[in-house]
């Protein structure tokens, strides 16, 4: 297609404290489960050695697993402990430097979504602020102080291996309710201790994470939070209803060492708040002054939730671009379908796209 838009805002560098982009496209992070017994192997290194060499600036990996227990409950997905699994990781981030990219690794911990008795550690209980699950039902016990505790130190201590291998950051997941995010969320957050209450302070167990983090890495290394209204299951779930509540959620967060946002939402084009066509990147870097990376649905030509209105996508993308409402693009299914995608995009080679389809999945890897 021709784009009405000029695609140079795309291909404009960026810079966050130690961390220098050649422009402005992001590989978004995306579950694959094909790290056998949470280790990656060469597979996983040229997977992501592929896109830095088409001209993706940043890669955010998939979701890797802090040394927790109940973590995951997929024995595939790739771990953030232990020799063998940041040694794989170690030759990624080589790989990746190699072919003149950045990467950053996304810490994980899935709380109360992990089904209980599920590999790799069937004893461990799945956890959670209130032993709610995502449906608002009785799922276990509620996390004492001792078991937050050691999660704070565990996401600290990834982040100390992330910087030690050579990564260019750390993206912090604390959307899509998962751990982080249950603590974020009235409907999974019922806490009457200084863990829970009024939205700000249900931000506690994230502030206590980014402070130690921070801490655990020193002032310059990068810190992404990555956050979301919508919840797994609970497509309209709102954290914040209104911008002030949006502000007023954000602002702990940034006290405590968030340097960028990444603002998951299921379509980027959508307005978060009534009066106002600001997506959430847009509303959050306005709040808060910080960069903004914005995700959902960016290069699909047909919308992927159910409807097949054709949304010339990329030209409301660099609009918005334009326009500065936030940094960074976040790409995931059309850069897992064609990983040549940013290349061809500056190129003016979008003829050759190969569209995703979610009947070709399994050969996307």
């Amino acid at each position: 297609m021709v784009y009405k838009q000029s695609v140079q805002s795309l291909f404009q560098p960026f810079s966050l404290k130690t961390l220098s982009l050649s422009n402005r496209i992001v590989m978004a992070p995306m579950t694959r489960s094909f790290s056998p017994e949470g280790v990656p192997g060469a597979d996983v290194a040229a997977y992501y050695r592929r896109r830095a060499e088409n001209g993706v600036s940043l890669i955010v990996t998939e979701g890797t697993v802090i040394d927790h227990p109940a973590a995951t409950g997929d024995p595939n997905i790739p771990n953030f402990h232990g020799d063998a699994a940041l040694d794989g990781w170690a030759r990624v981030v080589k790989d990746v430097h190699a072919a003149g990219g950045k990467i950053m690794p996304q810490l994980w911990h899935v709380g109360i979504t992990r089904r209980i008795r599920s590999e790799p550690n069937l004893e461990a209980p799945s956890i959670s602020p209130s032993g709610i699950d995502l449906m608002g039902e009785k799922a276990g016990e509620p996390m004492t102080e001792e078991e937050i505790a050691k999660v704070v130190r565990a996401f600290a201590d990834a982040t100390a291996h992330a910087k030690k291998l050579g990564f260019d950051g750390v993206e912090l997941h604390g959307a899509h309710g998962y751990l982080i995010d249950q603590f974020f969320w009235d409907k999974t957050n019922r806490r009457t201790d200084r863990y829970g209450g009024d939205l700000v302070r249900r931000t506690r167990f994230a502030v206590e994470i980014i402070e130690a983090c921070r801490q655990s890495v020193g002032p310059d290394f990068p810190l992404v939070l990555r956050i979301s209204q919508w919840k797994t299951g609970s497509y309209e779930a709102k954290l914040a209803k209104t911008p002030e509540e949006l502000g007023q959620f954000l602002a702990p967060l940034v006290e405590a060492g968030v340097d960028m946002f990444d603002c998951s939402t299921r379509r980027f084009w959508e307005p978060e708040f009534p009066g106002s066509d600001l997506n959430l990147a847009g509303w959050t870097k306005k709040l808060t002054g910080k960069p903004t990376m914005t995700v959902g649905s960016v290069g699909l030509e047909t919308e992927p939730y159910g409807q097949h209105e054709e949304h010339g996508l990329i030209d409301k993308l660099l609009e918005r671009m334009d326009r500065g409402e936030f940094d960074l693009a976040a790409i995931g299914r059309a850069i897992l379908a064609d990983p040549e995608w940013a290349v061809k995009i500056r190129e003016g080679r979008d003829n050759e796209i190969i569209p995703y389809t979610s009947d070709r999945l399994t050969e996307l890897f």
